[in-house]
């Protein structure tokens, strides 16, 4: 996926979870954050941020620009991680419908859809594949790193266990079930569930992995205007 116009500002403070203070071209600017997460290790005074910039385009939007990466200063050199957390599934379509994504014990994926109900809740894909084989795979996004490991939640989720469970009641009448974790940047040799800072997420997890879900991440090619599904992530659950 690509963004039509990008430039970049200077990040000032976050008064609320929709909306931060950038500096752009010398000026304060209030800007939509497409990403409602904490963010706290990416959006400090001062990080380089990345933002869409929608004018003459606006439509009915009241902000002309919407944030959605950072270059984040780590001890390998600057990393640019995208934050739109809209992007992860829109990487993850493209990837299936292309056939660039192929998952393990299903193949590619004949047809695809999306936000599709199963019980109470939405997930993110159905798909089946040439044989005919049914599936559900539920994409999250992550922003979360610290020297080369990528975690997730970086705040505590129940939806997130929610949607395990659905995942899991899948797998027991018989579907191909997946969560595929979309690290949004290069740069990480290994995805991890993060237990400081929700236990009961990454015992979820390992439990519905231990029921034959497939845990998978894969990291993404991030640039400032564009973000491509890349390659396969080892994930330790331990």
């Amino acid at each position: 996926m690509r963004y039509t116009k990008i430039v970049r500002g200077s990040f000032k403070e976050r008064p609320n979870r929709f909306v931060a203070v950038v500096e752009v071209n010398g000026e304060l600017q209030k800007v939509h954050v497409k990403n409602t997460g904490r963010c706290r290790e990416l959006l400090v005074p001062g990080a380089q941020v990345v933002l869409e910039d929608f004018d003459c385009r606006m439509g009915a939007r009241k902000m002309r620009y919407s944030l959605v990466g950072v270059i984040k200063e780590t001890d390998e050199g600057p990393l640019m991680i995208n934050m739109d957390s809209q992007a992860p599934n829109k990487v993850v379509r493209e990837a299936l419908e292309s056939g660039m994504l192929q998952l393990p014990g299903f193949g590619r994926a004949a047809s695809v859809r999306w936000e599709y109900r199963y019980g109470d809740s939405r997930i993110d894909f159905y798909m089946e594949n040439e044989e005919g084989r049914c599936g559900f795979m539920e994409v999250k996004g992550v922003t979360l790193e610290h020297a080369g490991i990528a975690r997730f939640p970086d705040a505590p989720t129940e939806r997130g266990i929610k949607h395990i469970r659905e995942l899991e009641a899948a797998q027991e009448e018989g579907y191909y079930t997946a969560i595929l974790f979309v690290i949004q940047m290069k740069g990480i040799r290994e995805f991890r569930p993060n237990d400081d800072t929700h236990r009961a997420f990454g015992d979820a997890l390992r439990e519905a992995a231990a029921k034959g879900v497939n845990v998978l991440a894969y990291d993404c090619i991030a640039g400032e205007d564009e973000l491509v599904l890349d390659r396969e992530v080892s994930v330790e659950l331990d």
